[in-house]
């Protein structure tokens, strides 16, 4: 007589079912059996479950069966499990933020080649455990709370994952460049001043940067209060699909001007003076170079 039906963990994750039955027939399993017919455990050839039913009660009565089968299904408690999940930490602990100050961190800048004193009031410094180390990083705030991290060692983020919108005091700007990362974004604050050392116009328009080419949707949002939308985001196939993406939304008032820097993947690349691997379909060879105003944005 039927007594229970039993799950290993093992079989349940399988999705295999076990059925023991009492005295000397010991234990059989049913592979699959959701998908496939329940054999008949003591002769072993296959059938339905009125197969099953006539070797257990000794009868061909169709409607003796089902009565009989009716009769045990209150009986037959079903199995349910859970799989114990494990309470997370988070990944950035004590986290403590402050101003940027730390030689090593102003030197991992100037080895970008990134202006420090242009960087300082874009950046914090960050203090935070992860996985059970002490670090301490560069933190780019952006509008939902979280940070970009940076240091010669981790590239990471501190959740939430959001895009950083700067937006300049006074009157609302029309313009607003948009770029991939941060260090593109201070790469390009530091070549400005560099060309343009009295009047550098850092003000002269709002920033978006999209910290991630999934944020696309979200600075679209926030892009459609400008009139112009000048992109400048990396040479590479997600730099050109991101770009894609808010040319379709801003058409006509939208320019790109990565062939700027044509021929480097980024704007910090160009900075830098690392050129581009172009082993692969390498792109023609005239390089437009930025003038003196500043990429003529």
């Amino acid at each position: 007589m039927l007594n229970k039906v039993m799950l290993s963990t093992e079989s349940r994750m399988r999705g295999d079912m076990q059925v023991r039955f009492g005295g000397r027939y010991g234990k059989t399993y049913c592979r699959k059996a959701v998908r496939r017919s329940v054999p008949s455990l003591r002769l072993g050839k296959g059938g339905n479950i009125i197969a099953l039913a006539e070797e257990l009660y000794a009868s061909d009565y169709v409607p003796y069966l089902l009565n009989k089968i009716a009769e045990r299904v209150p009986h037959i408690r079903p199995v349910s499990f859970s799989f114990r999940q494990q309470a997370s930490e988070p990944s950035f602990q004590q986290l403590e933020v402050g101003e940027l100050t730390h030689p090593a961190l102003f030197n991992y800048l100037q080895e970008r080649g990134i202006d420090t004193a242009l960087a300082k009031p874009e950046c914090k410094e960050l203090h935070f455990i992860h996985n059970g180390k002490p670090y301490f990083a560069i933190g780019f705030p952006n509008v939902a709370g979280g940070y970009e991290v940076r240091n010669p060692f981790f590239k990471g983020c501190i959740a939430p994952k959001d895009i950083s919108h700067i937006r300049q005091l006074g009157e609302p700007r029309e313009k607003c460049l948009v770029f991939e990362g941060m260090t593109d974004y201070l790469s390009f604050l530091t070549l400005r001043k560099r060309n343009c050392p009295t009047m550098p116009n850092l003000d002269g328009q709002d920033y978006v940067i999209l910290n991630s080419t999934a944020n696309v949707p979200k600075a679209i949002d926030v892009l459609h209060g400008y009139r112009r939308i000048h992109c400048l985001l990396d040479n590479d196939e997600a730099g050109r699909k991101a770009y894609q993406e808010l040319a379709i939304e801003f058409d006509g008032r939208i320019r790109d001007f990565s062939h700027n820097y044509h021929g480097h993947k980024d704007l910090n690349d160009f900075l830098c003076g690392k050129r581009q691997n172009l082993t692969v379909n390498p792109p023609p060879q005239n390089i437009v170079k930025p003038k003196k105003k500043g990429f003529g944005l």
